[in-house]
């Protein structure tokens, strides 16, 4: 799965305005509302933040990826957000997140939103491109870069 079929330029705010982690996916689920892809962005903040609090999605290395399955939502869709400054994100290596990629899909979007997680997880995994993408000073070079990667 390319990262570039379920990413638009839209979706993706930098800096956030948000300095903490339930603000974070809010404005990034607002984001997603704002461009048309989510109908109920209500519910599909409280799938993301239910599924936050059965475990953190700061995953460490500086990178969270919050997701959620919704109704409210017909296909894969991310959101991404790059905080003003590093944020705590309750993160399982303990450091502050430099870059939020939010995934939301339908609740029967079972292979998909797996599929994606694992390529946002595949991409990220490089220490180098991690380096160059958490300093992307706006969204169409955050955009860019995930491209030329092979998103």
């Amino acid at each position: 799965m390319n990262l570039s079929s379920i990413l638009t330029v839209e979706c993706i705010q930098a800096p956030l305005e948000a300095s903490e982690k339930q603000e974070a996916i809010n404005e990034l689920v607002d984001l997603l509302a704002k461009n048309d892809k989510v109908k109920d962005p209500e519910s599909l903040k409280d799938a993301v933040w239910s599924r936050e609090q059965t475990r953190t999605t700061g995953i460490g290395h500086g990178l969270a990826i919050p997701h959620g399955k919704c109704d409210c939502i017909q296909n894969p869709t991310l959101a991404i957000g790059r905080p003003s400054s590093p944020m705590d994100f309750e993160s399982m290596d303990s450091q502050p997140v430099e870059l939020i990629v939010l995934l939301a899909s339908p609740t029967s979007s079972t292979r998909e939103h797996i599929e994606a997680l694992a390529q946002v997880s595949r991409i990220m995994n490089n220490p180098s491109f991690r380096e160059v993408i958490y300093k992307a000073d706006d969204a169409e070079e955050i955009y860019n870069l995930l491209v030329e990667q092979g998103g």
